[in-house]
């Protein structure tokens, strides 16, 4: 078993110490605002399995740094609006909040959905699925 320096519980918290984390109704009441881009950084087959956010970007996790910096050939437009806010989410709030962490090491400012999808339902979240 590797002896790690740091487990992935550590690195969650110790980014969310230092995001902004956005509780589930507060974003329901921001899902139809024009200045709040929602971004879903999920595997596709969760979106398939338990749907998704209307209106949400998708950007695969492993494609995030790219997709958000403007020299990579990999930028996409989406991610250059200034004027927006930013707000990431994945299943549980780990993935996320590790997401925002390390976009705002790079500069690009970000929130993230505190405790995911996982209970955006329960809190009367608008839900899209696929057939």
């Amino acid at each position: 078993m590797p002896n790690l320096k740091k487990t992935a519980a550590e690195m969650v918290a110790e980014a969310r110490a230092r995001i902004e984390e956005i509780e589930t109704p507060d974003l329901i009441q921001m899902v139809d605002d024009p200045n709040v881009v929602i971004v879903d950084i999920r595997d596709p087959r969760e979106r398939q399995r338990s749907g998704f956010i209307p209106g949400a970007v998708h950007a695969p996790r492993g494609m995030i740094e790219f997709w958000v910096d403007p020299d990579s050939p990999y930028f996409k437009e989406v991610f250059g609006q200034d004027d927006k806010k930013y707000i990431f989410h994945c299943a549980s709030g780990w993935r996320s909040a590790i997401t925002v962490a390390t976009l705002q090491d790079m500069g690009f400012e970000a929130a993230h959905l505190k405790d995911g999808f996982s209970t955006w339902e329960k809190h009367g979240g608008p839900v899209e699925r696929t057939e």
